[in-house]
């Protein structure tokens, strides 16, 4: 019985040679059917092989996923059944339907070099599989745990072998037709004569998308584009969102009533495809926004599973005082996202958990929203460090009940990149991402996490994700803008900035200030100073912009003075941006100590490091290689 046995295709024996001598060298037996001698049996010969083998390569290429591979997909999907396949990349393609939801590693233009990263992270699996710690590979679909081993991952090597995981997974798949087609729950009109109840029916509408969100392969357009096409006529507005059918409908609540309608649309002809009216006591309405939801996929003759219909109410709450604050909390923190909404929107979220402390849904948004704040807003070093312990209880809480919730996981990563705890962040994200349904706060923090690292190809997914899920929502854009960014498409990334701008319903300071950074890299310095004009005077992004801005164009007088303001505003807190702004100016001793200082105090900002071209001066000098090192991240080449 041998350790290994390598399925691939007969074709690809030269390109898989140097794996099997690098995977001898290291003490592992391996056999391929380069053993075969001319008289043996060969097929019984390749079956007692692939069954008894503890650990099963298989090698995608080209040819092997072409419709000549077909003996590599049987080899494949026997691999599969005993839990011991690993998948490799030869080639930039992608496994065939049905073996590609396992993480895939790839050793696209491996040369056989046996430090190389990618190498080292198949090794690992290979041995951790070979040691019996398999029981949690699953095959296409399964939904029970990561597709590879987290001791993988985690054991020598820790930071190579995630570099390489993370470099060839593929966490969005492809959807089908159906999907295709989409559904949008456009606002619920409040006809209640009190316009304080307008979050009230918004509410209801956002919490029908969550619902609707979480039936597989089911299209749902998020909360801003839905809000912006209100006023359209169906037709039209299903064109704007790219939808085949919207749910519209209105509310009308009392003390003693509460009366929802909702309709069908069929967004080709407006024609209604159905529709109900709910006349509910007011503790009834949890129970109106399933039955809805439930009648929205009958119509649109969806079969829902056991667990589906489980999962559409999944870290709820059976409270109605508990879900009305909810729906405060939710609403005043998307009217604005600036520090006193979150601030209210938390102690609104702490009164929901108080009626309910087995509220998940509130716990995951509330550690959101710490993180958000703590962010945004900290300007002492030691808030960093509280403020990010206190969203990682509150995420841990919302995980304990309810571990399905795909926001508890990403605000957990969140967090534990606030700390600079990339590698956990990263686990985390890929829980949270085999969770998604829907959630674009899922999607925003992770796009962000990507492009920083350098991860620009999986930054770039997420964006365009949210941009499918959410089109007229400017957030998805500079989520698309980053991840050009950080890959150094400055052309690109400012088109995409421009296109944020447009979309933007409010003054927000990142979208100029994003634009600025990218016309000043472009050399259009004056483009860039109008830019950076329209943010607000005293913004970090905005002084630190403007004293680069002034270092390139010789002006070292304005750019200290705009340094000693950030200094004076921010101190400690913006020790990463002072740093920026010493490489401009060619300081680069003051630099490494404000990056030194940026890893003492844990400045979330350290994690554009890796991609940062501000910091460009400082790379070929061998102080910047080991503080790479010492923060022990995976490093990516775009």
């Amino acid at each position: 019985m041998s350790d290994i046995f390598v399925s691939y295709k007969a074709e690809d024996r030269r390109r898989v040679q140097p794996l099997v001598d690098a995977l001898q060298q290291d003490g592992l037996g391996v056999w391929w059917d380069a053993h075969i001698g001319g008289g043996d049996a060969w097929r019984e010969t390749i079956e007692t092989q692939l069954d008894s083998a503890k650990c099963v390569l298989v090698i995608w290429s080209k040819r092997s996923v072409g419709p000549d591979g077909r003996f590599v997909r049987d080899e494949a999907s026997r691999a599969q059944r005993r839990n011991v396949y690993v998948p490799v990349l030869i080639d930039k393609t992608q496994p065939p339907l049905g073996f590609g939801e396992t993480q895939a590693i790839s050793l696209v233009g491996w040369k056989g070099d046996r430090s190389d990263q990618r190498y080292r992270a198949v090794l690992e699996c290979a041995k951790a599989i070979i040691a019996g710690k398999s029981a949690r590979i699953q095959s296409g679909g399964s939904k029970q745990g990561p597709s590879l081993p987290r001791r993988s991952l985690l054991v020598g090597g820790a930071a190579a072998a995630v570099a390489a995981a993370f470099a060839g997974w593929s966490f969005f798949k492809s959807t089908d037709a159906r999907a295709s087609e989409g559904i949008a729950v456009l606002p619920f009109a409040n006809i209640s004569g009190d316009p304080s109840q307008a979050y009230f029916s918004d509410g209801i509408a956002e919490e029908l998308r969550s619902a609707l969100a979480r039936i597989p392969h089911l299209k749902v357009i998020g909360r801003t584009s839905s809000e912006l096409v209100k006023n359209s006529d169906a037709v039209t507005a299903a064109h704007r969102l790219g939808v085949g059918n919207l749910v519209t409908g209105s509310v009308r609540r009392s003390a003693s009533l509460i009366r929802v309608t909702a309709q069908l649309v069929s967004g080709s002809d407006g024609v209604e495809r159905w529709s109900q009216v709910y006349d509910r006591a007011p503790g009834d309405i949890l129970m109106i926004q399933s039955d809805i939801a439930k009648s929205v996929a009958d119509a649109l003759s969806l079969q829902l599973s056991p667990e589906t219909r489980r999962a559409m109410a999944y870290g709820g709450t059976d409270s109605p005082a508990a879900h009305d604050l909810y729906l405060k909390a939710i609403d005043l923190r998307e009217r604005g996202h600036n520090e006193g909404n979150f601030r209210q929107a938390l102690t609104l979220f702490d009164a929901a958990i108080e009626v309910d402390p087995r509220f998940a849904d509130a716990y995951a948004q509330k550690a959101s929203t710490i993180v958000n704040i703590v962010g945004s807003y900290s300007t002492k070093a030691a808030q960093f460090d509280r403020g990010y312990n206190e969203a990682m209880a509150v995420a841990r809480q919302a995980i304990a009940l309810a571990p399905e919730s795909a926001l508890a996981h990403a605000a957990l990563a969140a967090a534990f990149t606030g700390k600079l705890d990339v590698i956990t962040a990263l686990s985390e994200y890929q829980r949270a991402l085999k969770l998604f349904r829907g959630e674009f706060e899922v999607l925003e923090t992770y796009s962000n996490f990507a492009a920083r690292l350098g991860n620009s190809k999986e930054a770039l997914k997420a964006a365009d994700k949210a941009i499918v899920l959410d089109p007229l929502n400017p957030r998805p854009r500079a989520m698309r803008g980053n991840s050009l960014f950080y890959a150094r498409n400055y052309e690109e990334a400012a088109k995409t900035y421009r296109e944020t701008i447009e979309l933007a319903r409010a003054a927000s300071p990142l979208g100029p200030v994003s634009l600025g950074n990218c016309l000043l890299l472009l050399g259009k310095t004056e483009e860039a100073r109008a830019a950076y004009a329209k943010a607000p005077p005293d913004n970090i992004y905005r002084l630190t912009g403007d004293a680069i801005l002034s270092a390139r164009t010789g002006d070292a007088a304005r750019a200290s003075r705009n340094l000693a303001q950030v200094q004076e505003i921010f101190g400690d807190s913006a020790a990463y941006q002072q740093a920026e702004i010493y490489a401009q100016l060619g300081q680069a001793d003051r630099a490494f100590a404000a990056l030194e200082r940026s890893l003492e105090v844990r400045d979330p900002g350290l994690l554009a490091l890796p991609r940062d071209p501000f910091l460009d001066p400082l790379r070929s000098d061998g102080r910047f290689p080991a503080l790479l090192k010492k923060l022990g991240w995976p490093q990516f080449d775009g």
